[in-house]
């Protein structure tokens, strides 16, 4: 008996819970909220939108050749990036006109770190206002990053003060060498 007692007045306050659930059930015919009110943008992780967006572009593009996209190669970049800037360690040195990076990982990190430092070496290195090399070293890779104007001071203290994440972020070629992967076009396919 007074389990009976003690349960009624449970089941009792659960009752609106339980309608409310079923009332929110999905049918085909459900109406959603109007469009003037917000809804969610984000993905919910970063590398999942970069590639839905590429996804998107791609689907949007009628010249797209299917045949030759390439989404694994993008995540598998997309991986890279995230051990690079995520697991590596870094340690910077000021030389002068701007800063050395020693870049440094083990397993997976350490080749993704060659992959990635080599590559964006030459791409700081095409922009201008930037000297830069990346080169390979036995526990990862190495940048070199100078001003083109070693004398100007303002430059090299925003190089210094970017460090190692700040420049691999720099330029706006990062979009576009997503969808370049993505189409097939790797010039850095057999790095990854």
């Amino acid at each position: 008996m007074l389990a009976i007692r003690t349960l009624v007045p449970i089941l009792l306050l659960a009752a609106p819970t339980i309608t409310l659930a079923q009332a929110h059930s999905h049918s085909p015919d459900m109406q959603h909220p109007a469009p003037d009110r917000p809804t969610p943008t984000s993905p919910g992780q970063a590398a999942f939108g970069a590639i839905s967006e590429i996804v998107a572009l791609l689907s949007a593009d009628s010249s797209t050749n299917w045949a030759a996209v390439d989404i694994e190669a993008l995540r598998r970049h997309l991986i890279d990036m995230d051990d690079v800037v995520m697991r590596a360690a870094t340690r910077a040195t000021p030389v002068p006109g701007g800063v050395r990076i020693s870049v440094e990982g083990t397993g997976p990190v350490q080749a993704a770190i060659r992959r990635m430092v080599v590559a964006h070496g030459g791409a700081l290195d095409a922009m201008p206002g930037y000297r830069a090399e990346g080169t390979a070293s036995p526990t990862g890779a190495v940048l070199v990053v100078q001003a083109e104007d070693p004398t100007d001071q303002k430059a090299v203290a925003r190089i210094r003060g970017l460090g190692f994440a700040g420049l691999l972020a720099e330029g706006s070629h990062h979009a576009a060498h997503h969808l370049a992967i993505a189409r097939g076009g790797n010039p850095h396919r057999d790095h990854h």
